[in-house]
């Protein structure tokens, strides 16, 4: 048997990991600015990570939710907390696709409506419902298509929006804190607080998927906390496990639950909240966020200083660089001349960043010296 052939890969075979760095067979250092597409939040085998999913793993790995795990409930106080959202409830799951859909099912479970607005470039995943809500219609198998209606309009346009919400159909319209795939564009804060009051006034509830804008990446616990809004629901995924698969849905304590409504197998495992517990005790114990404004100003004070970049997008660690070129030979250069790995998106002339929040300015000052290097010898 053989891998399904369905991911490009760079010629790069890794074996290990630690902090920033990335390691392949042949012993050769990677400056990792990727994380995975933006999983690893804490830093590659975290020391306070790997010890408690070691004494984890002598406790208990698995037990489904048809008992009581403490471990649960650990998780959800830690994470209400932190994130500012301490009267919210917690569904756990176990990818961001996973959680999107979840999200999406409540909405409509709470208000009988099933048509979703969502935002041209957009990406939520790619199961039934998540990929119907993404802007791509190559990702969408025929019996994903046609399940329930979807709008996708444009980003920050408050006429179109008002126009779609007016129709009084809408269930619920769906947001990234800040496009990920889409290539780095974000909600105005502006345009977050219209989302916020014009769902709430047409009984459509606001879906923001913090999937790889949350858990500190921006700045803020949640990317859309700069709005100053609270959402109806809020998934989340990606950084919260540091690599370990664990996601969630956080709720408005104003949508019921019931026995039955949502479920998963896997979600909510001890192992996993294990994982989740420890990336949260690392952002807080070594103010990983702080780390990410001070590092974020000083990397966007040095792409600056690059001609050659046309403009740059993102917050925190969440980060895009824009050429007036296609940059996949330049992402070549970086990786094997340089030793730096980075992200692409839907935008060709992008690259996307989503290094370890714990990365310090001496480590990240690698990625601006590679660029100018690079583009001095075009």
């Amino acid at each position: 048997m053989k891998l399904f052939d369905v991911y490009p890969r760079f010629d790069v075979t890794l074996e290990r990991a630690e902090g920033v760095f990335v390691y392949d067979k042949n012993g050769k250092k990677y400056l990792d600015l990727y994380g995975g597409h933006g999983v690893i939040s804490i830093g590659h085998t975290h020391p306070v990570y790997v010890n408690k999913l070691k004494k984890q793993l002598d406790k208990m790995v698995f037990y489904s939710n048809s008992v009581d795990l403490p471990i649960q409930d650990e998780l959800a106080e830690k994470l209400g907390n932190q994130s500012g959202y301490p009267d919210y409830d917690l569904f756990l799951c176990n990818s961001g696709a996973e959680a999107n859909e979840n999200a999406l099912k409540l909405a409509s479970f709470h208000n009988g409506k099933k048509k979703i607005i969502a935002f041209n470039k957009s990406f939520h995943g790619r199961t039934s419902a998540a990929v119907s809500v993404t802007d791509n219609p190559k990702l969408s198998a025929p019996i994903n298509r046609d399940g329930f209606e979807v709008e996708f309009i444009e980003l920050n346009n408050e006429t179109t929006l008002k126009q779609s919400l007016q129709k009084n159909n809408v269930c619920a319209v769906i947001v990234e804190g800040i496009q990920g795939v889409g290539g780095l564009d974000a909600p105005s804060e502006a345009f977050l607080k219209t989302l916020s009051d014009f769902t709430r006034k047409n009984n459509a509830l606001l879906i923001l998927d913090e999937i790889q804008s949350g858990y500190g990446r921006s700045g803020k616990f949640f990317a859309h906390q700069y709005a100053g809004i609270k959402p109806d629901l809020i998934t989340v995924a990606k950084g919260m496990g540091n690599g370990f698969p664990v996601a969630g849905v956080l709720i408005s304590p104003e949508i019921n639950g019931k026995s039955g409504m949502l479920g998963t197998t896997f979600g909510g495992n001890p192992f996993a909240c294990a994982a989740g517990l420890a990336v949260l005790e690392v952002l807080e114990n070594e103010n990983l966020m702080q780390n990410v404004n001070n590092v974020s100003s000083y990397l966007l004070k040095e792409l600056k200083q690059i001609p050659q970049i046309k403009k740059i997008k993102g917050k925190g660690l969440m980060m895009g660089v824009e050429f007036d070129f296609p940059v996949a030979d330049l992402r070549k250069k970086l990786l094997f001349e340089h030793q730096i790995l980075t992200g692409s998106s839907s935008n060709p002339n992008l690259i996307r960043i989503l290094p370890p929040l714990s990365i310090k300015t001496e480590q990240i000052s690698a990625y601006p010296a590679a660029l100018k290097q690079v583009m001095s010898e075009q």
